[in-house]
C-alpha cells in the first residue's frame, strides 16, 4: 500500500465519521420530544462531526497554512456553537418550557 493511499482512506474514514455523526445529531433533533434534549444532541453530535470533517480536510490539505485555517474555523464554531446553545437554552427556559 502506498502512502497516498493511506492518506485517502484516512480523509475517506474521517469525513465519513464526521457525516454520521451530523446524521445522528440531525435523528436527535427529530426524534427527542423537547427542546432542551434536542440542543444538547445536536450540539454535542455537530462539534464531534465538525471536528472529523475538519481532521479529514486537514489530512488532504497540501500547507499547513490550510491547516491552520481549518484548526481557526473549527475552534470558532466551538465557541459560537456552545454560546448559542445556551441563549437558546435560556430563551426556552425564560418561555415557561421543560
Amino acid at each position: 500500500m502506498s502512502v497516498e493511499l493511506l492518506r485517502q482512506i484516512a480523509v475517506y474514514a474521517l469525513t465519513g465519521a464526521g457525516l454520521v455523526f451530523f446524521l445522528a445529531g440531525t435523528l436527535g433533533v427529530v426524534r427527542f420530544p423537547d427542546t432542551f434534549s434536542r440542543l444538547h444532541a445536536l450540539t454535542k453530535a455537530d462539534n464531534l462531526g465538525l471536528g472529523f470533517l475538519t481532521l479529514g480536510l486537514a489530512v488532504n490539505a497540501e500547507r499547513w497554512a490550510d491547516v491552520a485555517k481549518l484548526a481557526l474555523i473549527w475552534a470558532l464554531v466551538l465557541l459560537a456553537a456552545g454560546t448559542v446553545a445556551q441563549l437558546v437554552a435560556r430563551s426556552a427556559l425564560v418561555r415557561g418550557e421543560r
